[in-house]
């Protein structure tokens, strides 16, 4: 079936091509062709500046539905006066289709091959039209963000509103408060989910609110940052606090897929060890033994065991378990101390900093400057010593309240979520070194 588009707006109509002339001279080149299948599409006081046309839209839609084979126009301007839509009709709908087009009055038929090599030379100077404006836009885009303005167009940040008059980002104080509530919960340790949870906000909405370097007074575009005229609404080093966060929160996602996810190394070559699903099976190997990321591989013939990750598990859990049900146990392991010597190495400490402040002031006045040097070395070694012991005390503290927290961790554990026992993991445990069948377990607690 052919179709008949035809269309006129007040001004088409002072200049002679009414709705009834266009059909007219169509019905004609018809007849000259002997077509007598067609039906006519009237788009009657539309403009031809887009394709927001009921007839328009029905053709489209006819085309694509395979009801049309010819689409034809009295003149190219009936049919769109926008070069851009005239060839998106042409390339994406009727071409795409295997539907012709042929416009009367500039003899423009698309099913001869003279038509379609005119459409070849419109796409191109298309093409360049479209190019010289995007890099006149971006030119302008860039050179906004040089002198501080925001670009407009939309997705204004967050907590900012655009004056339009002055091209500048306006704080918007209501915002503002939901802004500072989510970046103080997130500087506390709230997750994105908590935080979804208080403000109804959706967490990667939220994430990508509290990134944005627009709150710290700046204008990015393409990759450079540049100084905004608006004024910030977090300071650098919060920012960073939230980055850092960030980065901490993507290793650990990235690590904690399972219970020891970064945590068992191999006994032979030192590469890390892996968890990959293996059928039913979760299994444990060497990165030395996977190939497709070889910056992990440390000796490429290395062949340590395989094991089961139950297997690893079980093994540390059990220790853990062992520990947390016998306080003897854990202190042996850690080798915590019960005599508390703080007070009197600290009263130690300061006695030696007085002598060696008088040892100093004997030196200045020149006084048997090589006794007081020996003197002096001695006392700097022993209040070395002393700060030594302190932090060693403090370690085995560390250690007891850590005991405090999983003595009954057996108890607990299996209604734990895994975001807990992950925690549990990173505090406690160092690493785990397979050699052969062998684990060897290494606490995060100093050892003696």
């Amino acid at each position: 079936m052919k179709a008949l588009y035809v269309r006129v707006s007040t001004d088409a109509q002072v200049e002679g091509y009414s709705i009834e002339a266009q059909i007219d001279l169509l019905k004609s080149y018809l007849k000259s062709k002997e077509w007598e299948d067609y039906e006519v599409y009237t788009d009657p006081g539309f403009s031809g500046k887009d394709l927001n046309r009921p007839a328009i839209k029905k053709l489209i839609q006819d085309c694509k539905d395979g009801r049309i084979d010819t689409v034809l126009v009295f003149k190219l301007d009936r049919i769109s006066r926008s070069q851009k839509d005239t060839l998106y009709l042409i390339e994406e709908v009727f071409n795409k289709y295997g539907v012709g087009f042929i416009s009367i009055r500039e003899n423009f038929d698309t099913t001869t091959p003279f038509g379609k090599a005119m459409i070849g030379v419109l796409s191109v100077f298309a093409q360049l039209e479209r190019e010289t404006i995007l890099e006149r836009t971006r030119l302008g885009l860039k050179k906004r963000a040089e002198d501080g303005y925001w670009r407009g167009g939309g997705k204004t940040p967050f907590a900012y509103d655009y004056d339009k008059k002055t091209g500048m980002l306006v704080i918007n104080e209501e915002r503002k408060v939901i802004f500072d509530l989510m970046k103080t919960l997130r500087l506390q340790g709230y997750s994105y989910n908590e935080l979804s949870k208080v403000t109804g906000y959706d967490e990667s909405w939220i994430q990508g609110i509290l990134s944005s370097k627009t709150n710290l007074g700046k204008i990015p575009f393409k990759g450079e940052l540049y100084d905004g005229k608006h004024e910030a609404i977090i300071s650098e080093e919060e920012y960073q606090q939230l980055q850092t966060i960030e980065k901490q929160r993507s290793k650990n996602q990235h690590a904690s897929h399972y219970l020891l996810s970064g945590k068992i190394y191999c006994g032979n070559c030192g590469a890390k060890y892996r968890y990959q699903k293996w059928g039913q099976r979760i299994i444990c190997y060497c990165y030395s033994q996977q190939k497709s990321k070889p910056k992990l591989i440390k000796d490429p013939n290395c062949n340590n065991i395989r094991l089961d990750s139950f297997e690893i598990e079980d093994n540390f859990l059990e220790q853990l378990f062992a520990m947390s049900l016998n306080e003897e146990l854990f202190r042996s392991t850690f080798d915590l101390s019960k005599t508390n010597l703080v007070d009197e190495l600290n009263i130690r400490l300061d006695k030696t900093q007085k002598k060696i402040e008088n040892l100093i002031q004997l030196l200045s006045d020149n006084i048997a400057n090589e006794e007081i040097k020996k003197e002096l070395a001695k006392l700097t070694s022993e209040k070395s010593d002393i700060k030594k012991e302190l932090e060693n005390i403090k370690e085995k503290e560390r250690a007891t309240k850590t005991y405090d927290k999983i003595k009954n961790l057996e108890s607990v554990w299996t209604g734990m979520e895994f975001k807990e026992k992950r925690n549990v993991v990173e505090q406690l445990l160092d690493k785990i070194v397979v050699d052969g069948k062998t684990l060897k377990i290494y606490w995060n607690v100093s050892e003696s």
